[in-house]
């Protein structure tokens, strides 16, 4: 086992003796304004002169219809409403979609969901437009609507092809084995549940350009459908994001249709647009993470070590693809986790129904399919009558056991292996197996459960050309530094690491560097703050353009001293000349700008190495893995369902930190937030396909009472990313959510506990409802 990894107050201590920003545990850049409320928002932006505000209108009780008649006339007679658009009002493309063109703004002819918007009321208040909104009637003729994936594969009704990898002969494989097992899972989706709802405010320019202010993760995204939207060229559009009060992936390809519809009513009335969605409007208009059912099917030996697997992975993806093939194929990427499959086929249907389309949530695809791979090792686990634990342990990737189903090598598995044993020492797994088990035996109606999983998570977008950003570096004649990047802070952090990022590479002070909104007028064509690589794509493309101004100064300098451009180093504001202190980097970026010296630069980073084939199915779709392990005991109630998380401990590799305060809160905050997915949020669509868990007072999200008393996170002892990432960090944005897998897997071992060898009916999310049925059925010797 490595040496024990630092508390946060013990790296914070470490950290603060080192002599570069990076690597120091610093507070986020913006964490006095969020809690004193000063952080503006795009909400609290200044409201210019004659402001109007937008509101939806849609078809209150159909799921799936033609539209026969929509009248505007009350709506228009309303006071204070200024115009009500509809299609019909729309110059250029009727489509916010990302990729597939299938995602009007506005319906048009037909609504294919719930919620689905059909105009808006464009007011002189939103409280004006909202009553109005209200007024607007739209006849219907229902159409029969498909809600489920049960009633999808029944239609074979789907958004995209069928999918799928294969290693070997496994279907076959599967029977022949000494040892099979068949089950089914159930995996919910999830509300995003963001802080901030979806807002955007579009401003008229001259010359008929638009200045918008949007809560995205994808500012070029946004200025794309905008243009597309109103006929514009790019050029004409541009987007501004300073931060987001959260966003989870909710607002990667979803900010994009109210960005639009702001935009579209600023072109049509000349004037400044706001639209801000009401919280339950919100929840039911816009998309969730995909809801999957699993159907599984494992051949192994009489140790539990699996032989070959088949893995059916049916997802309700909504009436639209969205980010769906990309969602989707990221589930068939995860559904291995840490585990050596010899034979395998993961295939995958994304399914059409009359519901919202399903859109990107923190882990993309890959939590889903994580979970159904540890469902599978506690299953496996049970029938063999072995601890899961070792179960997970034999099956793990080693040794000529390294190539995933899809062809790349798993660089790390030692490392992997690793961080299990450690944590199963530290947390003194062992020990307690053998006290809970002794807790069971006495008590007959609160059970204990344990359970350690492991997380081996990919690091880059899937889609090769996504792996690609741009930074654009100032250096002032004082000595101040400004950038702008392409990543956009949803309270993740990512422009306080840059900045101590490009403290360190241009040899100044963090108090000297500025760091600015995210704007498409500074730096074009980015790709969305997603799949954990902001700070390894923007990082690197502020490095790069550090690097560029620094040498110019290093150059000149040398010149002016007469001295090899490798004697000349700037730190921490200051110009050292073969080891000797001669001026600051103030007076040095005053001498070169004298001198006719630029002090800009446009930095750009590609990541290197990547490549996937979809068509074959093979390649090297992730830069590297992100690895972690977490271990979890719960507490059920046999009576009621309920649970209580007892203890967790967490060891997670995030390389070499650029700031360990920022990714224990992220390890931390993503645990809570996959906790809530697994265990308690839960979205109920009724017959008629209306999401009825629109509010918080029937969506429960976990809160402050729920987290773990004994809650530890710890970062591994790493040697730094093989891989030559910014300063060898390693993502810490997704990779967490998955940690809380244990809590499930935990519940779930309390639940077979009441009848050893019988593989407990539990599905996700694990509520006490679903925890007394499964509680139930096994007792009537019911499991699958």
């Amino acid at each position: 086992m490595l040496h024990r990894t630092p508390t946060p107050e013990e790296a914070m201590a470490q950290t603060t003796a080192r002599d570069t920003e990076a690597g120091k545990a610093v507070p986020h850049d913006s964490a006095l304004k969020h809690v004193t409320g000063r952080a503006p928002y795009t909400d609290d932006l200044p409201e210019p002169e004659g402001l109007l505000h937008l509101a939806p209108c849609w078809a209150r009780d159909c799921a799936h219809g033609r539209i026969l008649d929509v009248d505007t006339s009350a709506a228009q007679a309303m006071p204070g409403v200024i115009t009500v658009l509809t299609a019909a009002s729309i110059p250029g493309e009727n489509d916010c979609a990302p990729a597939m063109g299938d995602d009007p703004i506005l319906a048009d002819g037909i609504i294919h969901f719930h919620g689905q918007v059909v105009a808006v009321v464009v007011a002189v208040s939103r409280d004006a437009a909202r009553r109005a909104a209200l007024q607007v009637s739209v006849e219907v003729e229902p159409l029969p609507a498909i809600l489920t994936v049960d009633d999808a594969l029944a239609a074979d009704d789907t958004v995209l092809p069928d999918y799928a990898f294969q290693r070997g002969e496994p279907e076959a494989a599967v029977t022949e084995a000494p040892c099979q097992l068949s089950t089914r899972l159930h995996i919910g989706g999830q509300d995003h549940f963001y802080l901030e709802g979806q807002v955007a405010m579009a401003v008229p320019w001259e010359d008929g350009d638009l200045h918008v202010f949007s809560s995205t993760q994808h500012p070029s995204e946004v200025q794309h459908t905008v243009a597309k939207v109103l006929d514009r060229l790019e050029a004409s559009v541009s987007v501004e994001v300073r931060r987001m009060g959260g966003a989870f992936g909710g607002k990667e390809s979803q900010a994009n249709q109210w960005a639009a519809l702001a935009a579209l009513a600023a072109h049509v009335t000349g004037r400044p647009c706001k639209m801000r969605l009401d919280r339950d409007d919100d929840m039911i208009m816009t998309g969730k993470r995909h809801d999957f059912r699993v159907d599984m099917r494992a051949g192994f030996d009489d140790t539990g070590r699996i032989l070959a697997t088949t893995m059916d992975f049916a997802s309700r993806c909504g009436y639209s693809a969205d980010l769906s093939l990309g969602i989707n194929d990221r589930a068939l990427f995860h559904a291995d986790n840490a585990y050596y499959y010899p034979q395998a086929l993961l295939r995958s249907r994304r399914m059409r129904t009359n519901t919202v389309s399903n859109t990107a949530f923190r882990g993309f695809g890959g939590p889903q399919g994580m979970l159904a791979a540890e469902r599978l090792m506690d299953a496996i686990a049970i029938t063999v009558g072995r601890d899961p634990l070792d179960v997970r342990l034999d099956n793990l990737y080693g040794p000529d056991r390294e190539t995933t189903p899809y062809g790349m090598v798993v660089e790390e598995h030692a490392v992997l292996r690793d961080i299990m044993e450690s944590l199963a020492q530290d947390c003194q797994y062992r020990t307690r197996r053998e006290r809970i088990a002794a807790f069971n035996a006495d008590n007959a109606f609160l059970k204990k459960g344990l359970a350690l999983t492991p997380v081996k998570f990919g690091i880059s977008f899937t889609l090769t050309h996504l792996n690609q950003a741009g930074a654009l570096v100032h250096l002032y004649k004082d000595g101040s530094v400004h950038l702008n990047h392409g990543g956009t802070e949803m309270g993740q952090g990512l422009y306080q690491k840059i900045a101590q990022i490009a403290a360190d590479e241009m040899g100044v002070s963090l108090a000297s560097v500025h760091v600015t909104a995210a704007r498409t007028d500074k730096v074009p064509n980015t790709s969305a703050t997603a799949a954990s690589s902001s700070t390894d794509l923007n990082g690197m493309a502020v490095v790069n353009a550090c690097k560029e101004i620094r040498e110019r100064l290093t150059a000149f300098a040398a010149r002016q001293y007469d001295v090899a451009p490798a004697g000349v180093h700037m730190h921490a504001d200051w110009v050292y000349v073969d080891g000797d202190k001669v001026m600051s980097v103030a007076d040095l970026a005053r001498a070169a700008y004298t001198a006719r010296i630029s002090l800009s630069a446009a930095g750009y980073y590609a990541t290197p190495e990547i490549n996937w084939d979809r068509e074959t199915a093979q390649g090297r779709p992730f830069f590297y893995f992100a690895h972690g392990a977490a271990c979890s005991e719960v507490t059920i109630d046999t009576l009621t369902g309920e649970h209580r998380v007892d203890q967790v401990d967490v060891l997670h590799d995030v390389g070499r930190s650029i700031n360990p305060a920022l990714d224990i809160g992220q390890i931390e905050g993503g645990f809570v937030q996959g906790m809530g997915w697994l265990t308690t949020e839960e979205l109920c669509w009724d017959d008629r396909g209306r999401l009825r868990t629109h509010a918080p007072s029937t969506y429960k999200i976990p809160t402050a009472s729920d987290v773990p008393k004994a809650f530890s996170v710890r970062l591994y002892a790493s040697n730094g990313n093989p891989k030559p990432t910014v300063f060898r960090s390693k993502a810490v944005g997704e990779p967490p959510l998955m940690l809380p897998i244990s809590v499930y897997c935990a519940i779930n071992d309390a639940v077979s506990s009441l009848r050893p060898g019988l593989i407990p009916r539990l599905d996700a999310p694990a509520t006490p409802e679903a925890v007394l049925i499964a509680v139930q059925e096994i007792r009537r010797g019911n499991g699958v």
